[in-house]
Parts: C-alpha cells; sequence; structure tokens
C-alpha cells in the first residue's frame, strides 16, 4: 500500500492543491485532491484485462472552481435540497442561499465544502482531510468536519465522515461521484444494471422537495429490488420520472439501524466491472446523470446526459421539515443531553 502526492494546480489566490493518489496490490488506484475533498479518479481492473478510470472528472484543478455538475465532490454541511431555502431548530429560522428554484440545492454553489481546500494528513493506506468550518451559509455552529477515504486490498474505496458542531445545525453531506463502469467517457449508463436494497422512496413535487410520503416501489419504474438495466423504465410515463427527467431520487434503505448494509448493486453491461455500496446511512440519492451539461472531461472525453450515475448516501433530502424522517440535525452545547456528532460510513467495493 502507498499513498503518492504531486502538484495538481493552484487556487485563484495561489494556494497550491494537491492529489494524492493511493493505491493497492491489486492494481486498483484512487485520486483524491484537498480542493472539495474531491475524488477524482478511480481505476478498477475489469474482467477484460483492463484498468478503466470509473469516475467522471478533469485533467485540472481548475476545472473544479466549475464543475457545475459537482463531479467528484463532497458536498456539504448539506447535499441536496432545502424547502424554501431555509429552516428552523429551537424556534430561530436560518435562512440560506436560494439557488435552485425558491429551494437550496448542495448548501452553497461557490462557498460549499466541494470548493473549499481542506487540511490532509497522509497515512499508509488512507488520506484524512480537515475543514473548520464557522457559521457559513446561513448554517448555524462552528463545526469541525473530517473525511478519511481509505483503499483496502480487498477493492474497497471507504469514506468515513465526521461532524461536530457547538451549535445545532443541519448536517448531512455526501459524496457526489458520477461512475460509469465501462469507464469514464464510454457512452451512457442507461446499460449498467443496478439493485437497490430499498423497497419505498420519498415522491417528490416540482423543485425535486419531497411530499412526505414514503412510497412503496413496487408496481413502478422505481423499483430495482431485483436488479433491472437502468434504461430499460426511465422513460416511463410515470410522474415522479417527468418531474425529475429520469431517476433523481431518495431510496429508503431497508431496515435502516445505523449499522452497516449492502445498499446497491451495479454491474458493468459486458460483465467486467460490479460495484456494491455499503452504508450506514438511512437513504441514497440514485441520480441517473439526467442534466450533466456536454462537457470535456479527463483524457478529452465528452461528458454529456446520462454518462455517469450517482449513488449518493444521505439522511433524505429535506428531512429538516418532515419529522418523521431521520433527523439530519447534529451538534449543540457540549454535554447537553441532545447534543450528538456525526458520523458514517460509505463503501464502494468492486470485483
Amino acid at each position: 500500500m502507498a499513498v503518492e502526492k504531486s502538484i495538481f494546480g493552484k487556487s485563484p489566490a495561489g494556494q497550491d492543491i494537491t492529489l494524492y493518489t493511493l493505491c493497492n496490490s491489486k492494481g486498483m488506484k484512487a485520486a483524491v485532491t484537498d480542493l472539495g475533498a474531491i475524488l477524482v479518479k478511480l481505476l478498477v481492473p475489469g474482467t477484460d484485462g483492463q484498468v478503466k478510470d470509473v469516475v467522471l472528472g478533469f485533467d485540472k484543478a481548475a476545472d473544479y472552481y466549475k464543475n457545475p455538475s459537482f463531479f467528484g465532490a463532497v458536498i456539504g454541511p448539506s447535499a441536496n435540497r432545502i424547502g424554501g431555502a431555509c429552516f428552523e431548530i429551537d424556534g430561530v429560522t436560518y435562512k440560506l442561499d436560494v439557488n435552485d428554484g425558491v429551494n437550496n440545492l448542495h448548501s452553497h454553489m461557490e462557498l460549499g465544502y466541494h470548493k473549499q481546500i481542506w487540511d490532509a494528513k497522509v497515512n499508509d493506506n488512507s488520506v484524512t482531510f480537515f475543514l473548520e468550518d464557522p457559521a457559513t451559509m446561513g448554517f448555524p455552529g462552528n463545526k469541525k468536519v473530517q473525511i478519511t477515504y481509505t483503499l483496502t486490498e480487498e477493492n474497497e474505496l471507504i469514506l468515513h465522515y465526521h461532524g461536530a458542531s457547538d451549535r445545532k445545525t443541519v448536517f448531512n453531506p455526501t459524496n457526489h461521484s458520477y461512475f460509469n463502469l465501462k469507464g469514464a467517457g464510454d457512452g451512457s449508463i442507461e446499460d449498467h444494471k443496478l439493485w437497490l436494497g430499498a423497497s419505498s422512496y420519498t415522491p417528490v413535487v416540482a423543485g425535486a422537495i419531497p411530499t412526505g410520503e414514503i412510497a412503496p416501489v413496487a408496481g413502478t419504474p422505481m423499483d430495482f429490488t431485483v436488479s433491472k438495466v437502468v434504461g430499460r423504465d426511465i422513460g416511463a410515463d410515470f410522474e415522479q420520472l417527468k418531474l425529475t427527467g429520469g431517476y433523481d431520487h431518495n431510496w429508503v434503505i431497508d431496515g435502516w439501524d445505523e449499522s452497516l448494509k449492502h445498499i446497491a448493486t451495479v454491474e458493468a453491461p459486458d460483465g467486467s466491472r460490479t460495484m456494491k455500496v455499503f452504508t450506514t446511512l438511512p437513504g441514497v440519492q440514485f441520480y441517473a446523470g439526467n442534466f450533466i451539461e456536454e462537457q470535456t472531461g479527463k483524457n478529452g472525453a465528452v461528458y454529456a446526459a446520462r454518462s455517469g450515475l450517482c449513488l449518493e448516501t444521505q439522511y433524505y433530502p429535506d428531512s429538516i421539515h418532515q419529522d418523521h424522517f431521520p433527523s439530519c440535525v447534529f451538534g449543540g452545547q457540549e454535554g447537553a443531553a441532545d447534543a450528538r456528532e456525526y458520523d458514517s460510513v460509505t463503501i464502494y467495493q468492486f470485483a
């Protein structure tokens, strides 16, 4: 096991941006950067004898300062959408950036965690990124955040998140990597097969804010409890798919109890690579990349709609406004009975 360091570019203020490449003895590599704690590359061997980079992204750090699709980024303090771009905790209303219709998406487009330069500490087979976040972007609390990327000999990329805040706050980070198991830039993911360990999901209204209902997937195009090709039902005459241009919903993990569970399996169409996803979190946003704008990515590849899919582990979107959803409120005064720190693990395992 080894970690290689290289300069990836400079920030607009002239600060060096570093790329850390984790390697195992099986030929798998994961490259992450202190800009946004972004997963830049994920090189995975296949049964076809080839090693392919299976995540969408860019060759230069400068391109991640644009990155309208959030390729590879850690989103925070709160991923996904918050209705009305505001929330209330203990009688105090907090206003957020209005950046997605009337709602808030991914905290802030310019100030969010995906555009911050994190501190880094390297270990034998891992990199831990650290960020101190004062009460910015409308979210209360002085927050201390860390994420550790670990690459194992079992071809697992483990993401371990931890967060603490001196005041109660909404905290719901995720990783926004887009996967294409044929290789980044190699066409659409509609031919991939997907299984989800979720027999229900959270329907949305226009603007992709959950209605509050937890609806069964049975008998609908949202059913992935038996593995099926992503493109099979993506164009179905089904209101939820029309509202979001295809799959872009939160699925409710069956039997969630905060333990690590196998929640998803993705297979390349030729069987060359399989990815299993495990998490301790209650939900996963399956996004089929419906609105990826055409752009040039790594090695000159052209990315377009549905050239990558996301499996963003998370607390449900807008859960701050739904008392029956698992709570994404963390932090509080030290010693307070209701104070709690955030801790989660997500694993992407390849075979």
